[in-house]
């Protein structure tokens, strides 16, 4: 006989009403019986689906705070009656935690709890933010990208307006991605700028407005500072991209713009680090990209003009693919050339160090075509150009001879200023391109110009010429007095003269040409003088001092030979070696430059042996062993 003794225990969270029975009898074992449960089996937690459903329901940080793991235990189903109770103890605690999370809801303060319990992931949604901008900027760049393309089949003035826009608008972000993948963006942007370029550069599609273009280049010529000429042509760019026609910047307020641009940076002497800061702004950058497109339909003047320019600006660290393209248009113009733009053209690749092999030989056919129009400043200018460059400009040389053969038809009057009646007096004598010429020419060259003619004539080795030997002794007319170390101007002037009475004597001393012994000692002390010939020492020459002495020779560092110093020699061999860095080679071919040239002739001629390195070969080099063995090769020394 059995007895049911029903006790009414339902745990919190389960369903149905439960009936425990404690067999009597014939069991040892209590038994459960629920409704919608499997018989036999104790239920005292929630299935795994109900929690499940419930956790979804659930905000996470009230799961957080209940504990996930007391929720939902995993109980195996043939688990005794005593493994489940540290799940009770656990059931508790949950429990008492509902409670409290109820309470804190009526209160009001589930805010705060769910502050304290999730603290937000700043770091995360930054980053993630920080990846939806870039994925964000990429897109954009893609759209921005199309719509040139739709821009170059089409040449509406509002697509035109679109490319503009974007391209001013382009932000630091887009620059970054614009270098990822390998710079393909970098490489869309470029693409994009110089559609816009040849956009704004259709000169001759539509009527001019003459009126327009004489209003711009006054205003770009009475522009006072470099900046206030930038931000006018800016300003015509900006109104010719949305919808401005006809455009008023034509190649001659293009040639303008930029010439008036650097003769306001010579005007203030602005330091070589403000200019090249100015010639990296994105306006300065989009008018030379104009002036590039427009460069085959500017007049030889433009040509010259942005060839000067672009010297005067960049120096000789920027726009050398840009004096490539000069030369290139500057070769098809040539014959169009007046003798201002042949003297300017050659000193704007000089003072670049660019070295341009098939222009200077059509310049110097040129110049000799033109002799007669030259002025003074001119002829020493382009003959300082061609020596600069180690160019010899033997065409106009011996037009140069011909003209003044003898001293009567050579007339050198040397002035320390130049005056206004020297130039008009010059002029008269001179006739127009293939004119007649008078037998008797005045040329009124100042010092600085005697000097600049003497050093071209010493570097390329042409001294023999009758032209240079009647331009040489009219020195004899300085004063003496007129000579000092005080002055920079002097000390170019005496250092280029000291140079080439030096040439005579080792290379020409069969011309007797060498200047009388009192003007050669006021030469030479202020020609050697080191008032305004700091010399410095690079790392690189450091460097290789510091390993010509690991071959265990006595080296002399800077060693003194007549008007040079060379960096290291072997006094006792003979041997003299250089360490050349950049300036000593031009900076698109690395062919040595004129005065390096002349100083390894000259060095030569003096008796020594000379060997020479350069920053390019040195950088070859693997690490010191190999550098040694190098140094030991070229000098042909053995280690002592």
């Amino acid at each position: 006989m059995e007895a049911a003794i029903p006790l009414g225990v339902a745990p919190r969270g389960s369903t149905g009403i439960c009936s425990f029975s404690v067999p009597l009898k014939s069991s040892t074992k209590p038994s459960l019986s629920c409704f919608g449960r499997v018989p036999g089996k104790l239920t005292l937690f929630p299935s795994r689906a109900v929690s499940e459903d419930r956790a979804d329901a659930t905000p996470q940080w009230q799961l957080d705070f209940l504990g996930a793991s007391a929720v939902t235990p995993d109980t195996p189903e043939d688990e005794d009656e005593e493994d489940l109770l540290p799940a009770e103890a656990t059931d508790w605690c949950v429990r008492a935690r509902r409670s409290a999370l109820r309470s804190i809801e009526e209160r009001g303060l589930a805010p705060s709890l769910q502050r304290m319990v999730s603290p937000p992931k700043k770091k995360k949604k930054k980053k993630t933010a920080k990846k939806k901008e870039f994925k964000k900027a990429a897109a954009e760049l893609k759209r921005r990208n199309k719509q040139v393309d739709d821009a170059e089949a089409d040449e509406d003035d509002d697509d035109d307006y679109d490319v503009v826009d974007d391209l001013q608008n382009m932000d630091d972000l887009e620059l970054r991605v614009a270098q990822f993948a390998d710079g393909m963006f970098d490489e869309k942007r470029q693409r994009n700028r110089e559609a816009f370029v040849q956009t704004l550069s259709r000169f001759s599609a539509v009527p001019s407005n003459r009126s327009k273009e004489v209003s711009l280049n006054r205003s770009i010529v009475q522009a006072q500072t470099a900046n206030e000429v930038l931000d006018l042509t800016a300003e015509v760019i900006t109104a010719v991209a949305k919808g401005l026609s006809p455009s008023p910047l034509t190649p001659l307020n293009i040639a303008t713009a930029l010439h008036r641009i650097a003769r306001n940076m010579e005007a203030v002497s602005m330091m070589q680090t403000h200019r090249l800061a100015f010639a990296r702004q994105r306006d300065m950058s989009m008018l030379v990209g104009l002036a590039m497109v427009a460069l085959p339909e500017c007049s030889p003047q433009g040509v010259s003009n942005i060839a000067w320019a672009l010297s005067k600006i960049g120096g000789d660290l920027l726009y050398l693919p840009e004096m490539d393209r000069i030369a290139d248009v500057a070769m098809a113009k040539v014959q169009d050339f007046n003798a201002q733009n042949v003297a300017n053209v050659a000193g704007a690749f000089a003072s670049m160090r660019q070295s341009a092999p098939g222009l200077f030989p059509a310049l110097a056919l040129r110049a000799a075509q033109l002799l007669q129009t030259f002025k003074e400043q001119e002829l020493a200018q382009f003959l300082w150009g061609c020596a600069s460059l180690n160019e010899c400009p033997h065409p106009l040389l011996d037009a140069l001879d011909t003209a003044f053969q003898n001293d009567t038809s050579f007339q050198c009057h040397v002035s320390d200023l130049k005056s206004s009646e020297h130039q008009s007096s010059a002029e008269e004598l001179s006739g127009g391109e293939g004119g007649s010429t008078s037998s008797a020419r005045t040329l009124n060259f100042n010092r600085d110009q005697v000097g600049n003619i003497a050093w071209s004539y010493a570097v390329i080795g042409q001294m023999d010429h009758p032209f240079f030997s009647h331009m040489w002794k009219t020195l004899s007319q300085f004063e003496e007095q007129r000579i000092s170390d005080q002055y920079r101007e002097d000390m170019m002037f005496a250092s280029q003269v000291y140079l080439a009475n030096q040439s005579l004597k080792l290379e020409y001393r069969n011309l007797g040409l060498c200047l009388r012994s009192d003007l050669e000692e006021k030469i030479t002390k202020a020609g050697k003088s080191k008032r305004f010939n700091q010399k410095t020492t690079s790392s690189f020459q450091k460097e290789v001092g510091r390993l010509l002495y690991s071959t265990g020779h006595e080296w002399v560092r800077e060693y003194a030979i007549d008007g040079y110093t060379v960096d290291a020699v072997l006094v006792d061999e003979k041997l003299a070696f250089e360490i050349d860095g950049p300036t000593h080679f031009s900076r698109n071919l690395g062919t040595p430059l004129g005065h390096t040239a002349f100083k390894r002739r000259y060095i030569a001629a003096s008796g020594w042996k000379l060997v020479s390195l350069s920053l390019q070969e040195w950088e070859d080099l693997q690490g010191e062993f190999e550098q040694l063995e190098y140094l030991r090769r070229i000098l042909d020394i053995e280690a002592e």
